[in-house]
């Protein structure tokens, strides 16, 4: 039933095969799944890993432990939180397509934050922006400061879900952040150009140009991924 279990990312690849299995039918709503040490025979693992694994589908509301009795797939079709293994998340091909989910995000939330904004939410864009100019000025990265300015946009767009994503993406997204003002940080003109893309978009925002806004925040984007592409 189950293919042979690579070394690395065991737990995650139990998991993620045992999930098969349930959406195909092999286990029923319900039914009780094997037992740890049966299915650590059946995978070539250590019980160690199939208990992890077993947490992750926890995690997920796809099985439930009964105390004394085993672990069983939940009968509950219900909405799921959403989820994304961390260490998947950092792998190079992940943290590229992660920025391209942002850059589809966050373009929409500026051309919104360019219609609806504040005269208090376009100062708490410029402020951001301000601290992002100090931290590279301090030597600091400006990591922080980076993702304020982003969710200073979105709370501008006065959508809240807008809001949500982005802190969802946020752990994510730190990561190939650091990485690539580390790798940058000693190139001037990094720095220059960096400023001038986040000045670019609060100056869409603050004409109230959503077109313009939209445009700049996807070419600021796309330019972090093609940085982040040359260091992987």
């Amino acid at each position: 039933m189950f293919e042979k279990i690579p070394t690395r990312t065991l737990s995650q690849t139990v998991a993620q095969q045992l999930q098969k299995e349930i959406e195909k039918g092999s286990f029923e709503m319900g039914s009780k799944l094997p037992s740890e040490a049966t299915l650590a025979q059946d995978f070539g693992v250590s019980r160690t890993v199939v208990r992890e694994a077993i947490s992750r589908l926890k995690n997920e509301g796809i099985v439930e432990a009964r105390q004394g009795i085993g672990v069983f797939v939940t009968g509950s079709t219900g909405i799921r939180s959403l989820r994304i293994d961390y260490l998947e998340a950092l792998e190079p091909e992940s943290v590229v397509q992660l920025l391209a989910l942002r850059r589809a995000i966050e373009a929409e939330a500026a051309s919104e934050a360019a219609l609806h904004r504040t005269e208090e939410q376009m100062a708490a864009i410029d402020l951001a922006l301000g601290k992002i100019a100090t931290a590279n000025a301090e030597g600091k990265g400006g990591v922080p400061e980076d993702i304020e300015f982003h969710h200073a946009i979105a709370h501008a767009s006065g959508n809240p879900y807008f809001v949500k994503t982005l802190s969802f993406l946020k752990q994510y997204l730190e990561a190939g952040m650091i990485v690539v003002r580390k790798k940058y940080s000693a190139r001037e003109e990094f720095s220059r150009e960096l400023h001038e893309e986040h000045v670019a978009i609060a100056n869409a925002i603050r004409a109230r140009d959503p077109a313009a806004a939209r445009a700049a925040t996807q070419t600021h984007l796309l330019r972090t991924e093609m940085r982040l592409s040359e260091i992987s």
